[in-house]
This record gives C-alpha cells, structure tokens and sequence, in this order.
C-alpha cells in the first residue's frame, strides 16, 4: 500500500509502465470532469471506473482482492477509511478471475483516512477494505485507475 498526497504521485513512475500510463493521466487532467462509469486509458491495461457511493460501518465492509491489476484509489468528493490486510495470514471466500474480484479473510494490517487531495495505491493481491465511514456524512464520488500489472 502507498498513501500519499495527491501532488506527491509523480513520485511513483518507473514501478510499471502501465501506472506511469495512470500516473501521467492523473497528473494531466481533471479528474473531477471523468464521466460516471469506465473510461479506457489504454484498453484493459489502465481504465479508469468513476462512481458514487456511500460508505458505511466497519462491520459492514469486507476485504477485497485483485489478482491482475492494482488499484489507484482517489476520492473527489467525501471522506472514507481504507484498510489493508495482512495478506501473509489471508484466507480467499471467493474469487471470479473474469472480473479480477474476490472476497477474503484477513487481520487488519493499517488503515488511513482518503478524501480529496490524496490517494491510496493498493497493489495486486494487497488485501484492502474501501468505503469504511468516518462521519455522518457517507456520500462518496470516487475513481479507482485499475492498472494492470
């Protein structure tokens, strides 16, 4: 997991030719003007999925994985808690390789407060549990670069 402030994101280039490809984008563009749903950066190598949502109660969340991509994760508008698992003592529920989802068992291992002006890069296969509340206010626009790696 990398968390960081958003203007520090230029940092992270050279790791995989395709986060460069999301690393330029995001360096380059407005984001908050990103249409609701998918918007292909370079096929399936890098999109990017634009959405609103609410966010909820700890007990409520699950872990997520992501086998072949990492997940660049900036909220535009609101404020959620993000926590990452410790992916050495995880046990997979489920997984679905044709969309590069599953659901897994883990101990928290950290979290952090996202909401505009910084992101969290959760690499592949990094257990992470997004849209955690932290206030009463739960709405949530957010985009997640899916980069493949």
């Amino acid at each position: 997991m990398i968390y960081d402030k958003l203007e520090n994101i230029g940092r992270y280039k050279g790791m995989n030719k395709h986060l460069d490809t999301a690393i330029d984008y995001i360096l380059h563009n407005d984001l908050s003007s990103l249409p609701s749903g998918r918007t292909e950066l370079d096929g399936d190598n890098v999109y990017i999925n634009v959405m609103e949502a609410a966010a909820g109660p700890l007990e409520t969340r699950k872990y997520e994985i992501h086998k072949k991509y990492m997940d660049i994760q900036i909220d535009l508008a609101g404020t959620e808690a993000i926590h990452t698992g410790d992916m050495s003592a995880m046990s997979i529920e489920s997984y679905d390789a044709a969309s590069d989802f599953g659901s897994v068992q883990c101990p928290d291992l950290a979290s952090c407060t996202i909401g505009p002006g910084n992101f969290i890069l959760c690499m592949a296969e990094e257990p992470h549990k997004p849209g955690i509340a932290v206030s009463d206010d739960i709405r949530l626009k957010k985009c997640v670069f899916k980069v493949h790696i």
